[in-house]
């Protein structure tokens, strides 16, 4: 093993050490990232020969082998299957910054694998298997020559750490996941706890000086063990082919670009399609090379056009200014049996978002490798074909699709109410029926419009808006609520989610190669500013929960009783609780701690299963009076059961007012007598009077 190579240092409380030729050698780069007591191998491989497509045919996967974690798969296959929502979304997380990277024209299939082989329960490995990939990727001989590096950052007491541990993130008020290259920042993810701009500022220039540590010993490593790159040159166009084209048709491509202002997406969209086969038409069907170069050049122009229409007309297509929001339209209840319902419509992007409330059983169980844990608060996002007016098939929810969701549901999380206030499991779909530009943001402001409209107790409002960015060396611009066509020929999409108080969620990508700390500042204080004007464009609408939930939801009561009366509520065998549930049509959960849990459509009914509860479980008070039954009679008093399974002494002196010669002519089994609690001493034994209420009543 004289050829392996191994860089390292330490990064919070852990050494990070990557390593190369140990491991998956014949793969074009492989390292071996090792932190702590966990280890990811990932690997980077390329085919030598182009795909003709036009994008970078890139795939990056990323694997959690159970056995990591030291546990057998569960399910009926017992080994890994499809990949869980943490493997896709760590997936994303390995793709986003790495892609801009590569040069431009690169069309070599790629694919990058991260697997991880051994896990440490405290250690998330997912910015691990972002650095392994980078290390991989730098180190082999395919073209890529820019390392990336990341980190997590936490605000745990107020103090920054890199690499927070699962314990540490519970306190955390933020969870922020940055990739960045030396010079600049390419991708940020992060929930928070209504932060400040200023504080998210803080954690991104916190995190960039760890990772240019980082991003050193990938330069060491490579310099230790990597290849020579193999040499690329992307295919040119003809230029004279794009001056003819470009002279002919620029004005009626501007024009059409701008259609989608006035007349909307779709009209810009056919016009832009009748032109590019008035291009093509114009070349003999036999010159297939200048039909497909006239095709690329057509979309090279409409890039140019609307870059320079920003930069130097300092125009949107649209015509709106670069801080202006698209007209916002608002309304709640639009269906009669969902709990709640919301439609949140921007411009030509629609979200229509409800909400179904649940019970404990309805929470999401998730096999993880730090272990088994359950979800109360699911969002999920849909995206139909019709929604950009397309057919296609409908298939299970893709990595866009999953992304989104999860965003819109970290976004929303901080102001849900905890269990103990409100014990339901709470379901929030986002069905997008059109769309134009960030429907993801759009989701949360019509999810948190349903929540309020379902009831559901949250702290705030929540809006969401979509920042863009356009640049040219150091000319750039800024715009809010970006639109279909300023996300696909900008430079950066920027989703930025919180209430009026701080941020909650975001996340930024770049199409180029970063953005620096200035431009991300000034970006956060516009989006703040847009981020007011939604909240405001919804207030009239719904800006609080509304009282009550919807007369189909379900009723959850919760009371807490003393855990040795758990016996008492399920009786022998099960027989009292089943009693119950069948008389009173609930759901009855009891936990060891003595909650007890009724779940019900009828409020009413399950108010009745609470009362009997009470009653089963009621411990008896000295100086109240209850209407007990006599279970036992002897010659020196009765027994009487005045509460279900407590019983209390009735003796023979305190059954009259008068004095008794034979208990047996006063009471006899089975009776119903009002008693008084005397006493109860130590034992917890009861003693009773019956003279006691006779002296009561009379006084009155």
């Amino acid at each position: 093993m004289k050829d392996i190579s191994i860089v390292e240092l330490t990064l919070g409380d852990r050494v990070l050490s990557i390593e190369s030729g140990r491991l998956a050698k014949q793969a074009d780069g492989s390292v071996l990232l090792r932190y702590g007591d966990t280890v990811i191998l990932a690997t980077a491989c390329a085919q030598k020969e182009p795909k003709s497509l036009p994008f970078l045919p890139l795939t990056c996967e990323y694997r959690e082998y159970a056995y990591s974690a030291g546990k057998i798969p569960g399910g009926f296959f017992k080994r890994e299957g499809r990949p869980t929502e943490k493997e896709t979304l760590t997936s994303r997380l390995i793709d986003r910054p790495v892609r801009p990277l590569f040069p431009k024209g690169f069309r070599h299939e790629t694919q990058v694998i991260s697997l991880v082989l051994s896990s440490e329960p405290e250690i998330n490995p997912d910015v691990l298997a972002m650095v392994a990939s980078s290390a991989a990727l730098f180190c082999s001989d395919i073209p890529f020559s820019v390392p990336i590096a990341a980190v997590r950052v936490g605000l745990v007491d107020g103090k920054m750490v890199v690499n927070p541990t699962h314990n540490e993130l519970v306190s955390s008020d933020l969870n922020l996941i940055m990739a960045a290259r030396s010079e600049s920042i390419l991708m940020v993810e992060a929930g928070a706890k209504e932060v400040s701009e200023a504080t998210i500022v803080e954690a991104l220039d916190f995190g960039h000086q760890e990772i240019l540590r980082i991003i050193q010993l990938i330069h060491d490593l490579a310099a230790k063990a990597g290849k020579k790159k193999w040499k690329f040159e992307a295919c040119e166009h003809d230029l004279d082919l794009e001056k003819e084209i470009s002279e002919k048709h620029s004005g009626s491509i501007l024009a059409a670009l701008k259609v989608a202002g006035t007349e909307g997406k779709l009209a810009s969209e056919i016009s832009l399609q009748k032109i590019l086969q008035d291009i093509i038409d114009s070349y003999p069907e036999e010159e297939v090379e200048s039909r497909n170069q006239a095709a690329k050049i057509f979309g090279l122009i409409k890039e140019q056009l609307f870059r320079h229409q920003i930069l130097d007309q300092e125009e949107r297509l649209d015509g709106r200014a670069f801080d202006q929001i698209r007209p916002i339209i608002t309304e709640v209840g639009l269906l009669p049996r969902s709990h709640g319902s919301a439609v949140f419509t921007r411009g030509e992007t629609q979200a229509l978002a409800t909400v179904t409330l649940g019970t404990g059983d309805d929470a999401q169980r998730v096999d993880d490798l730090t272990g088994d844990f359950s979800k109360s608060f699911m969002l999920h996002y849909n995206f139909p074909p019709f929604s950009v007016g397309e057919v296609r098939f409908l298939r299970g929810p893709g990595r866009r699709e999953i992304g989104h969701g999860v965003l819109a549901e970290r976004a929303l999380s901080p102001v849900l109410p905890n269990q103990d206030e409100f014990p339901y499991t709470i379901r929030v779909v986002s069905d997008i029926l059109e769309s134009n530009g960030s429907s993801s943001m759009a989701t949360v402001c019509g999810g948190s419009m349903a929540l309020q409209h379902a009831g559901v107790p949250i702290k705030a409002s929540v809006a969401g808006i979509a920042m863009g960015l356009v640049k040219e060396a150091d000319h750039y611009a800024i715009l809010s609520d970006i639109a279909g066509a300023e996300d696909h020929y900008g430079d950066m999409d920027f989703k930025v989610a919180g209430t009026s108080q701080g941020i909650t969620a975001l996340q930024m990508d770049i199409k180029i190669s970063g953005v620096n700390r200035e431009i991300m500042s000034e970006a956060l204080q516009q989006a703040h500013q847009g981020r007011l004007s939604i909240l405001e464009s919804m207030a009239p609408t719904i800006d609080k929960p509304q009282s009550g939930l919807s007369e189909f939801a379900p009723r959850i009561l919760t009371l807490k009783i003393n855990p040795d009366k758990i016996g008492a509520v399920i009786g022998p065998g099960g027989k009292i609780i089943r009693g119950m549930v069948d008389e009173y049509g609930v759901k009855i959960d009891i936990e060891d701690d003595g909650t007890v849990q009724i779940f019900s459509t009828d409020e009413s009914s399950a108010q009745r299963a609470i009362d009997h509860i009470k009653e089963l479980t009621a411990s008896a008070e000295k100086g109240k009076t209850y209407m007990g039954k006599v279970v036992k009679v002897l010659d020196f008093g009765a027994f009487v059961e005045i509460l279900p399974g407590t019983e209390g002494l009735l003796h023979i002196s305190q059954i009259a007012e008068r004095r008794i010669e034979d208990i047996h002519s006063e009471v006899k089994r089975g009776d119903k007598i009002l008693v008084k609690v005397l006493d109860i001493d130590a034992q917890n034994k009861i003693r009773l009077s019956r003279k006691a209420v006779l002296e009561d009543q009379r006084e009155e």
